[in-house]
Order: structure tokens, then sequence, then C-alpha cells
């Protein structure tokens, strides 16, 4: 049975920086594509990270703009969003999923795997 854990979210204020952390079970990290998305109350699941499962590439949505970084320890089975210079927009509950079937990177319906998320609240 696969299973992502997040965690690392919480309340913050603008400008500070936020690691967070999804843990696998069930499945090899370096055998698929992982990625994070995010949701705000009201808006529909928002692409935000990605990469092979090799790590060898790794893709950002456009808002982005340099300050978070996605990496992986494959030895921990876990995926990081390290996130800085955080925005009082990036308030919302952060997803990790995995294995992409056909469909590009940025797409949640490619992926097959979802944790619950980790709700990160950035104060203005």
């Amino acid at each position: 049975q696969v299973q992502l854990v997040e965690s690392g979210g919480g309340l913050v204020q603008a400008g500070d920086s936020v690691r967070l952390s999804c843990a696998a079970s069930g499945l090899t990290f370096s055998r698929y594509h992982l990625g994070w998305f995010r949701q705000a109350p009201g808006k529909e699941r928002e692409f935000v990270s990605a990469n092979s499962g090799s790590g060898m590439t790794t893709y950002y949505a456009d808002f982005v703009q340099g300050r978070f970084t996605m990496y992986s320890d494959n030895a921990k089975n876990t995926v990081y969003l390290q996130m800085n210079s955080l925005k009082p927009e990036d308030t919302a509950v952060y997803h990790c999923a995995a294995h992409l079937t056909g469909r590009a990177v940025s797409s949640p319906e490619g992926y097959l795997y979802w944790g619950k998320g980790t709700q990160l609240s950035v104060s203005s």
C-alpha cells in the first residue's frame, strides 16, 4: 500500500522560510515522477514543482520565481520542498504526489498517489 505523508507546514510570517517534507512508503521514489501541488481555499489545485524519478530534471511553476527548491533523498524515500521568501499568497494546503502517467508534469490528473497535505499559512 502506497502512502505519502507530508509535514512541515504551519503559520509563518512573510519573508520566512519553511521546508516541507513528504515521506513515502510502499514505493521507491527513484522510480517515479514526484510533484508538489497546492490548493488554497476556493481555488483549484495548482502545480508547484515536480521532478523526474532520478531527480535530474526539476520543473517549477512560474510563480515560484526562484524562491522554492525541490529535492529528494532517495535513501530516506523523502522529497522536500524548501520554500524561501514566503508571501501571503503562498498560503495553501501543500500536497505531494507520485507516479506521473502520460500527462504533463504540471497536470494533477497524471499522478496516481497523493498525500493528504500539510497546511501552510503565511501572514503579512
